[in-house]
């Protein structure tokens, strides 16, 4: 026999002989699992036996949360007259009962589910502790405009308003319980200025933490109450940016970046007083945070509330919610109606010569009252002392 031919029969032989082990090896594992299969079938069988039947719940586990009252524990036995103890039901009336008690315990336990469920994802209750108030204001106004605001409106949120001005007053300071922020800007109105003061509220609010920033001039009035319920219907952990336009469409301007292209946004008008929520605040830090906001103005060279608007819509791509119930004084006052002024948010009030923009109310004397916000609290809020005159 030649060497190649007995070369190819040894490892046609050792081919044979691992097929066969294989093949045993597979033989004895099928017999063994045949085995513990029968045996966990016997021992099931004899286990059901002797113990009732429990009705399953599918999702829950066996022991229900320490968070959880008894109200929410699982069944732990189950009447035993449905296993037909007494000889009074057959077995299948007493397996359709198990079936319902089953249907209706799983129903039960994802209703509860449900419930939880709905109260982890629902938006945060919005109280008058989770907004940040800022006012800005001037020293030569102090006399003339704060005095009104502290005589008003201040008094429904004392913990929640600050006053940012340009200058130390200690009278003022006292009178506002601390509340009275000296920016260290400039005392006059150009645009550096203004958005001097708002970088400073802007920083102010992301130090406290609250869920909601609202800005307002020193001219507006504030209903506090209807101010809350607004932002109540908003989520502070989504990005929003409330307030109203004074224009009646997105204002253009050149791109800083590219002189020969325009862009255009939306603002909201510094003057009727607009709300920030925190999660957009984060958003904006980066941009107009410790002090950013400032250059930011610089770079489009226009005054703090339209810089609000180009950093909110045109770079971080947010859109202004209009809030009709903010009102500045750009707009006739004499249009509000005065039926809803409880549903109102801020109010204002110009004078253009000798004629004055205001609400067209009834109250305290025009000479005590030119600019009717006295008249406004007092039909808001009649409790207070001065209403009586």
């Amino acid at each position: 026999m030649r060497p190649q031919e007995r070369t190819m029969r040894v490892k046609i032989r050792s081919l044979v002989q691992q097929v066969a082990i294989a093949c045993g090896a597979v033989t004895v594992c099928v017999l063994v699992f045949q085995n513990l299969a029968h045996s966990l079938r016997d021992a099931g069988e004899t286990e059901r036996g002797a113990s009732p039947k429990f009705p399953v719940v599918h999702g829950w586990q066996e022991r229900a949360p320490r968070s959880l009252n008894r109200d929410y524990e699982l069944p732990v036995a189950v009447d035993t007259n449905l296993v037909g103890d007494t000889g009074t039901e057959d077995a299948p009336v007493a397996i359709q009962k198990y079936e319902q008690l089953d249907e209706e315990e799983e129903e039960r336990q994802r209703g509860i589910l449900n419930a939880l469920v709905a109260t982890a994802t629902a938006k945060p209750a919005t109280t008058l502790d989770d907004v940040f108030i800022s006012v800005k204001t001037t020293k030569n106004f102090h006399k003339t405009r704060l005095d009104l605001i502290l005589k008003t409106w201040f008094n429904l949120a004392r913990q929640q308003t600050w006053f940012f001005t340009d200058t130390e007053d200690g009278e003022y300071y006292h009178k506002t319980g601390g509340h009275l922020a000296n920016t260290n800007c400039s005392a006059s109105h150009n645009r550096r200025a203004l958005c001097c003061k708002m970088a400073s509220e802007f920083d102010a609010f992301l130090q406290s933490n609250k869920r909601w920033w609202c800005h307002f001039d020193d001219d507006n009035y504030v209903n506090v109450p209807q101010l809350v319920s607004t932002l109540a219907d908003y989520d502070p952990l989504q990005d929003w940016y409330l307030g109203k336009p004074s224009i009646r469409a997105p204002l253009e301007i050149i791109n800083r970046d590219n002189v020969s292209q325009r862009i255009s946004f939306w603002f909201a008008t510094g003057g009727a007083g607009f709300c920030i929520s925190r999660s957009l605040g984060l958003k904006m830090m980066p941009i107009a945070g410790g002090g950013k906001f400032i250059s930011v103005g610089e770079k489009i060279r226009l005054p703090d509330d339209v810089t609000m608007g180009y950093i909110i819509e045109h770079m971080l791509r947010k859109k202004l919610t209009v809030v009709d119930e903010f009102h500045s004084h750009l707009e006739p006052m004499r249009f509000v109606n005065t039926d809803s002024l409880a549903r109102q948010v801020s109010f204002s009030y110009s004078q253009y010569g000798s004629e004055m923009n205001v609400l067209p109310i009834d109250g305290l004397d025009t000479r005590l009252d030119p600019t009717r916000l006295l008249s406004l609290h007092c039909l808001l809020f009649p409790n207070f002392s001065y209403c009586a005159t």
